[in-house]
């Protein structure tokens, strides 16, 4: 069996108690396999029932006892036929027992792949293990248990069991659920097998996993606490963020009759120079270069490697500090986990004392961290203890990249304490928010948690596939609805908000929506709106007269690709370049500009002769930044256009504007604006004298 490969024997449960579940047994499976058949096209797929009406299997025939067993399908590579088998499931109405179900499928393997213990060989139990298992020959069942995980381990096999119960049992099937419970816990001492429970679709969806991918390490080596005191430890990665798959460019010239054609696309690159374009550069001719403004540097790879910064590979303490100081908004990238070196009975003792002495000071490790020799970057992360509670698994450490200074970005946000006690919320409206929030928690107290991390897929992806698998198929066909499972993730549940009218109705009642005046509208929204006059404020005259002109040549220009404010038609450029698709860096630049070009007016003008203009130009300056609720921009630059004018002996300018009734951008026109309408209205009459 090839390394890389896997194969996987899936055993699922047709009894009585498993109808309900099956149709999305049915569902999960085949989409599990299709995703095989799709990246995974060498992986092998088998599948066995239990609790069939039917038995069908060759240890029956061979020495006898295994009823109620039906290999539906051999191990094999995957294809369609899996696929179609999967989706129409017979339903049995015998007891299932997932023990025998075991033992069919590891006769399977090692059928099919010998005596060896190499490559990848993994058996996924899906039932509810509500029915009993029978009493075997001899011994008891824990001995039975016992001799499966042993031929288990010397064949290299693992077991993946997914129990699928609702929230409500029986009391009837209570008993056997806590034996076979038991069962599948000594299977987990004696074997490599894990068992996880879900109440769900949803988690069953994400419970099934396509491969599981053997953990590589990061790092090995020292964790080196002081130059004299150092802990062997292994570590490895925790999370890791699943990508969206790599589509390669696919090649139709290869004729349909080559059977060995691999249809990749190989793109090849030739250099060469300018001053013969028909002659090939070799790669030893090449260097590479660097644009340093308008200049190209070049520098070879041995100075590259002269001045690369070079660390040796080390993992060092730096300190410790309180665990309340590392914020969790403060971790980067994935989650690493530090063990003890396997088989060193010593290093594992010096983990776990430094493990519980941390979490009883409740502390947290600062390291410095080089995984690999030569590396070109050093890693500061905080390492958080993590007591085990499992007999059989050590104590160990999480570890989360930290920021640097320059990575780290603070967002100040207003407390709704600085709002006036007119606008703060009253005790019924307090309540009614506090019960609206928690009836919106995913993990209410007593119940399991809805949408558990670990067993909910990326709903983006799973969607993919079945997209995928439905277009490699028929091309031509038309994207399907989005599926019910997946409608649990990205939709709101349906059930849990039913349960919580109430709580809804109370909060709606609190609050009473109202349209806010002072909200921020674009510019091409306003500009359509018809005038409705109540603007006071306005400014008057060519105030007005430069708007309305300024709203004309916006409806005109603003389908025009218009990149700079030109000083021909400066109004019409930036009213165009305000309400450019893509505006958030084309509003900054737009008033960049005007305000380069009013500078420019005022500067060069001749006995006032382009004041006019530059009066236009500022005052569709502020009105778009009004629109834009960017008054601090206007501002700023009035005050520093009339400082800059008194320096320069300009005060005929300031005169020009103040008999123009130009103001400030008052809190009145714009909420941003921390200028009132008083300090706008005197503000050029303050300044005036002192020009």
């Amino acid at each position: 069996m090839a390394r890389n490969k896997e194969a996987l024997i899936l055993l699922i449960d047709v009894g009585p108690s498993m109808h309900k579940l099956l149709p999305e047994v049915e569902k999960i499976c085949s989409m599990l396999v299709q995703k095989k058949l799709i990246f995974g096209k060498y992986d092998e797929v088998g599948v066995v029932l239990f609790a069939t009406d039917d038995t069908d299997n060759e240890l029956t025939t061979e020495v006898g006892g295994y009823e109620h067993v039906v290999v539906l399908r051999n191990c094999k590579v995957v294809d369609g036929d899996i696929i179609e088998a999967l989706q129409s499931l017979p339903r049995g109405a015998a007891p299932g027992d997932f023990l025998d179900a075991i033992v069919v499928g590891m006769d399977m393997m090692i059928k099919k792949f010998g005596q060896t213990s190499k490559g990848k060989k993994r058996l996924c139990l899906i039932t509810d293990a509500k029915s009993p298992i029978k009493d075997p020959y001899e011994g008891t069942k824990e001995d039975q248990v016992d001799t499966i995980a042993a031929q288990m381990n010397a064949h290299g096999m693992k077991l993946e069991s997914i129990i699928v119960r609702g929230r409500s049992s029986g009391d009837a099937a209570k008993g056997f659920m806590e034996e076979n419970d038991s069962l599948l816990v000594h299977f987990s001492k004696k074997a490599s097998a894990k068992t996880v429970y879900v109440e769900s679709p949803t988690s069953l969806l994400g419970a099934i996993r396509t491969r599981n991918i053997s953990a590589v390490t990061t790092f090995r080596g020292d964790l080196e606490l002081s130059p004299k005191m150092k802990v062997k430890v292994w570590v490895y990665k925790k999370t890791a963020e699943e990508k969206f798959p790599t589509l390669k460019k696919y090649s139709d010239k290869a004729p349909p009759t080559d059977k060995f054609a691999t249809h990749e696309i190989k793109v090849d690159y030739e250099y060469k120079g300018v001053e013969d374009p028909t002659k090939v550069i070799p790669p030893e001719q090449r260097i590479k270069g660097y644009r340093y403004g308008p200049q190209v540097v070049p520098i070879s790879s041995d100075e590259w490697d002269a001045v690369k910064f070079k660390p040796e590979k080390s993992v060092k303490l730096l300190g410790f500090t309180d665990a309340s100081n590392i914020m969790r908004h403060y971790y980067m990238k994935d989650v690493s986990i530090f063990i003890a070196e396997p088989g060193n009975a010593k290093a594992t003792v010096a983990v776990s004392a430094l493990v519980r002495a941390m979490a009883e000071m409740n502390k947290v490790a600062i390291l410095r961290c080089v995984w690999r020799q030569g590396q070109a970057s050093v890693v500061v992360g905080a390492l958080t203890p993590n007591p085990s509670n499992v007999e059989n698994i050590p104590d160990s450490f999480y570890f989360n990249v930290l920021p640097f200074a320059e990575d780290v970005r603070e967002f100040q946000f207003p407390s709704f304490s600085n709002l006036p006690l007119s606008m703060q919320p009253n005790e019924k409206q307090q309540e009614a928010a506090d019960n609206l929030v928690m009836m919106l928690d995913l993990a209410p107290p007593g119940k399991e948690e809805i949408l558990r991390p670990e067993f909910t897929p990326n709903p983006v992806l799973e969607r993919f596939y079945r997209v995928l698998e439905i277009k490699s198929k028929k091309p031509d066909a038309e994207v399907p609805p989005l599926d019910t499972t997946l409608k649990r993730i990205t939709e709101p549940d349906p059930e849990l908000l039913s349960q919580n009218m109430q709580v809804i109705d109370v909060f709606s009642k609190q609050f009473e929506l109202k349209e806010n005046p002072k909200i921020k509208k674009s510019a091409r929204r306003l500009l359509n709106e018809k005038p409705s006059g109540s603007h006071k404020d306005e400014l008057d005259g060519v105030v007005d007269a430069v708007g309305h002109q300024a709203v004309l040549s916006l409806k005109n220009k603003s389908s025009q690709m218009v990149d700079k404010v030109g000083s021909e038609t400066p109004i019409e450029d930036f009213e165009a370049m305000m309400t450019r698709k893509g505006r958030a860096d084309w509003v900054d630049k737009a008033i960049k500009d005007m305000k380069n070009l009013i500078f420019d007016l005022v500067e060069n003008s001749y006995e006032g002769n382009t004041y006019q203009k530059a009066v236009d130009c500022l005052v569709a300056l502020r009105k778009g930044c009004i629109l834009e609720q960017e008054p601090k921009q206007f501002n700023d630059f009035l005050r520093h256009l009339c400082k800059f004018c008194s320096e320069k002996y300009l005060s005929s300018f300031c005169n020009f504007l103040a008999s123009k009734q130009m103001r400030l951008i008052s809190d009145t026109e714009s909420s941003d604006s921390d200028v009132t309408d008083e300090e706008a209205g005197s503000f050029l009459v303050k300044t005036e004298p002192g020009v």
